[in-house]
């Protein structure tokens, strides 16, 4: 009774405001008068929509990661746009219905993998205290923020039954075989040659990394999408024909950093099976202290320097290869000219780091000429190309440890909740979601794709998804007993 009261003196008030501005309109003789009310009208609209539809905004943004394009405001402050918008937006409200609804998030409060990455995000607040670059720290720490509340909070309120997992697969997959169709088109009209690669890309993608890192993230869904469609149903085999023009789409994506995460990715398929993940990453880490001692000694990195003459950007992608393997490719010996600058900064700022999003104004000091290449100057801004180095560059070592113990959590997760389902459903995905991560963790070895929207976004949603799977097996248990 007091909501239909309430409802009927909105309804007056509106028709009063609609009845005063049509007059002074009239009065005026200028109808723009009649924009207020409207305005008016509207938003109230959109208010209505986005406090309700929270779940309608989540799938929009889903189909915006792969469709959003870069858009520099200023010289300093860009968006991704659309989807940060929406980043921003279901922020704000997920934060809202925590204060207001807590026990709606009771299950996801007590997710042993919310922990990790409750230190993550408080180490970057005091690595940001601690930041050279104050500023630029602090616009990280919002980012990062809009991007682990949608995702980790939200997304396990929204993935509860088949069909919410399966409308999850289709507003991923389907913008990303339209850009994928589009791209093959342009791309064919300059002869699929390697050196006019990054003219297809616009505006979907800054360049072919991004736009292969994103495919083969996405691969795994396609296929998933293929193994629960039933079988009489009129949509299997062209989902076949799509998965085909995927991978073509990444083939020509002339990208060995994409093609090295497919490899592994289905190699580390074998890995969870088998509940030897804990042993692939013990070794993994043995291996990296060994490589990286070794190299630090005597200062050996030194006989890795290029020949700074013969450094080139190769037109053909044969040639591309064969400079990659000689240590002659630019994009190689770029890496290793900012990898020698990053580990010397650690070195630096071992504990704190120079504070998260500053390693492009400050780490040209901390060069060695004797790596410098053709592209040093950096036009692009790009940081180091190693995210695991990126981070103890920024946030100290510790910061590397917080970020390397969450992904560890990560990867368990997924193997165990892999063998603990008893739904081949949910066990799939779970393997699934272990392979993109895994996926994800070698484009990063060579890149620093996290900070991006896209594989950003497809980083944080798997733990988001990976919380999901836990309730769904505390469900699937109590149906059991």
């Amino acid at each position: 009774m007091q909501a239909f009261r309430l409802n009927k003196i909105i309804n007056v008030f509106y028709i009063l405001i609609f009845f005063s501005f049509g007059i002074i309109a009239i009065s005026k003789q200028n109808i723009v008068w009649m924009a207020i009310p409207f305005g008016l009208t509207l938003s109230n609209l959109i208010v209505i929509f986005i406090t309700t539809k929270t779940d309608q905004l989540f799938w929009l943004l889903l189909i915006f990661i792969p469709l959003s394009t870069e858009i520099n405001i200023t010289a300093s402050l860009g968006i991704d746009f659309p989807d940060e918008l929406f980043l921003v937006l279901i922020t704000a409200i997920t934060i809202a219905k925590m204060i207001h609804q807590q026990l709606l998030f009771r299950s996801i409060f007590l997710s042993p993998l919310l922990v990790p990455i409750a230190v993550h995000l408080i180490w970057i607040v005091i690595s940001a205290y601690f930041s050279t670059e104050p500023i630029l720290s602090l616009k990280y720490l919002l980012a990062k923020i809009w991007y682990i509340v949608p995702f980790v909070f939200l997304s396990p309120l929204l993935l509860k039954q088949q069909s919410d997992w399966k409308k999850l697969a289709v507003c991923l997959c389907i913008p990303m075989l339209f850009i994928i169709i589009q791209n093959l088109i342009r791309f064919s009209f300059y002869g699929f040659e390697f050196a006019s690669i990054k003219k297809t890309m616009a505006p979907f993608f800054r360049n072919h990394v991004n736009y292969s890192s994103m495919l083969v993230c996405l691969l795994p869904i396609g296929w998933a999408i293929w193994r629960f469609t039933p079988t009489n149903s009129t949509f299997k085999k062209p989902i076949i024909y799509f998965l085909v023009i995927a991978i073509i789409g990444l083939i020509l994506s002339y990208s060995r950093g994409a093609w090295l995460a497919l490899i592994v990715g289905l190699i580390s398929i074998y890995i969870f099976k088998k509940k030897k993940m804990a042993h692939v990453i013990a070794v993994s880490m043995v291996l990296i202290i060994f490589f990286i001692a070794s190299i630090i000694n005597n200062n050996n990195y030194l006989k890795f320097a290029p020949d700074h003459d013969r450094t080139i950007f190769h037109s053909n992608f044969s040639d591309h290869l064969a400079a990659t393997i000689s240590m002659k490719d630019i994009s190689t010996a770029e890496r290793f000219h900012r990898w020698i600058a990053g580990i010397r900064m650690i070195a630096e700022k071992p504990i704190v780091g120079f504070g998260p999003n500053s390693f492009y104004n400050q780490y040209k000091p901390y060069t060695v000429a004797a790596f410098k290449t053709w592209v040093s100057n950096n036009p692009e801004h790009s940081t180091v190309h190693n995210y695991f180095l990126l981070i103890a560059v920024e946030q100290g070592i510790i910061g590397l440890i917080i970020f390397l113990l969450l992904l560890i959590c990560m990867f368990l997760k997924a193997q165990q909740l892999y063998h603990q389902f008893q739904s081949s459903f949910y066990s799939n995905i779970a393997i699934i979601t272990g392979v993109i991560l895994m996926m994800i963790t070698i484009i990063n070895c060579t890149s620093d794709m996290i900070e991006t929207d896209k594989i950003g976004g497809i980083f944080w949603l798997c733990a988001g998804v990976l919380i999901a799977l836990t309730n769904q097996l505390n469900i699937e248990r109590d149906t059991l007993a």
